[in-house]
């Protein structure tokens, strides 16, 4: 069974423009902050701003065994765009358009 969680994450070059963007012009408060990721609290989702080759926004499902799970949506003709096991996640483009993390939770 698949569960969203409130995060949405994006990509960009600029992490200090984007924290300046989101945080003072916008007025966010930073939730959570790692090397290379800021989170930022909206209200109704979490926004996470990651150092990277940008993208559009990446919607988060949650699974209790992302391995198991991921050959479903790609049996249904979505394509697989990004993989990290030591996570484990994985990013799924479905044939709309969307893309979306598969992330593991003991709690899905």
């Amino acid at each position: 069974m698949l569960k969203s969680s409130r995060d949405v994450i994006i990509r960009t070059e600029s992490l200090a423009e984007a924290e300046r963007f989101y945080g003072a012009v916008l007025g966010f408060a930073v939730s959570f902050r790692d090397a290379g990721i800021v989170g930022f609290e909206t209200g109704s989702f979490c926004l996470y701003v990651e150092k990277g080759a940008e993208h559009g926004p990446v919607f988060e499902l949650l699974v209790a065994d992302v391995e198991a799970t991921k050959a479903r949506p790609i049996a249904a003709g979505c394509t697989l765009i990004e993989e990290d096991r030591s996570i484990p996640r994985c990013y799924i483009r479905d044939p709309c358009g969307l893309t979306f993390n598969i992330g593991e939770s003991a709690d899905p």
